[in-house]
């Protein structure tokens, strides 16, 4: 039989023989299962990510930032914001240099979400949060408790510590809110502009805390007043829609300055959400973050699952004797509805 002939970009017009590359034949290298050791590689942390760029700053030595790539077998949505990594080749950092990340480190935690309560597609948001800041106006746009419980019911699913910041206190008395979500021994922020911030101050340093919420909440006002010089852009809520404009388009971790000669922690600014889908939480995770009501629950039946009707309920009865109010009541079932619907019998 004779050679075959190719014809290509090199000697365009040329006949070749293939074997002239000297190139094996497909499949004739050994296969191996073992694994490059990536162990003694540097550490960096993924500060954000940029088309298909990897901003990071190096955990140990001089923690300078750098640019990185990622190696193709860590898939495409393999690295996220808060990884810790391991990274190979230029690390230093000097501009026209590009490293590689070849390994992640284990997570800590986790913090999804889905696009809705019937997409089943887990949407990573920020890995290695030790801490969750709900941040939701109480003015313009208005506050949505049901957007906090989803966020708090996501946090505790994820194991991630919550605290809710209530913004634009100006504009709107916070008692109702705060009485509201006292009973579940959650830290409340009271902010407006120009307030004191050393509580909140407090409560981030040494920690690595992502801040959720919707548009226009005042995400981005507030990193900007915790990180002198971050210059997150800000935006204005859409007077005949109520909802606020994006202006955060990717999620972006910023080192805190120190207080009290702590160890410097970080915060995590990402995008405003229009919605929180929960089909990624286990129903028993709810009534975890519904702690003021966990108590009332030890006197229902086996295998009750809470719901709207349920034949005696512990809840039903706490807010018959007026111990549990009806929005209360009624925000835990929204979401228990959500992610636990009950089966239909034909």
């Amino acid at each position: 039989m004779s050679p075959r002939r190719t014809r290509g970009a090199i000697g365009r017009g040329t006949d070749f023989d293939a074997h002239d590359f000297g190139r094996p034949a497909r499949r004739s290298r050994p296969r191996t299962k073992d694994r490059p050791d990536y162990s003694a590689a540097r550490l960096a942390r993924v500060i954000t990510v940029d088309r298909g760029r990897y901003h990071c700053r190096m955990v140990d030595g001089d923690r300078s930032a750098l640019l990185a790539t990622k190696a193709r077998r860590l898939g495409r949505r393999g690295v996220i914001v808060g990884d810790l990594v391991r990274v190979v080749g230029d690390t230093s950092g000097e501009r026209g240099t590009l490293a590689r990340i070849v390994e992640v480190e284990p997570r800590r935690t986790e913090l999804n979400r889905t696009a809705d309560d019937t997409d089943p597609s887990e949407r990573p948001i920020v890995a290695n949060a030790d801490q969750l800041v709900v941040v939701t106006s109480l003015a313009d746009p208005p506050a949505r408790p049901g957007m906090i419980d989803r966020v708090l019911v996501a946090g505790y699913d994820a194991g991630v510590r919550p605290v809710i910041a209530l913004t634009k206190a100006d504009l709107a008395d916070p008692a109702g809110l705060v009485a509201l979500y006292e009973p579940l021994d959650v830290p409340i922020i009271v902010c407006a502009p120009g307030s004191d911030l050393s509580g909140l101050r407090a409560l981030l340093a040494g920690r690595v805390t992502v801040l959720v919420g919707h548009s226009g909440v005042g995400k981005s006002t507030l990193i900007n007043r915790l990180v002198p010089g971050a210059g997150r852009v800000t935006g204005r809520v859409n007077d005949v829609t109520g909802k606020g404009r994006h202006t955060s388009t990717s999620a972006e971790a910023l080192a805190l300055p120190s207080v009290d000669d702590r160890e410097p922690g970080w915060v995590i600014d990402t995008p405003g959400v229009r919605s929180f889908g929960l089909s990624h939480v286990r129903p028993e995770t709810i009534l975890a973050a519904f702690t003021d009501l966990a108590g009332f629950t030890a006197d229902c039946p086996r295998g009750c699952n809470h719901h709207a009707g349920t034949p005696e309920c512990g809840l039903n009865e706490a807010a018959r004797r007026g111990e549990l109010s009806e929005a209360r009541l009624g925000s835990f079932r929204r979401v228990l509805e959500a992610v636990d619907r009950p089966v239909t019998r034909r």
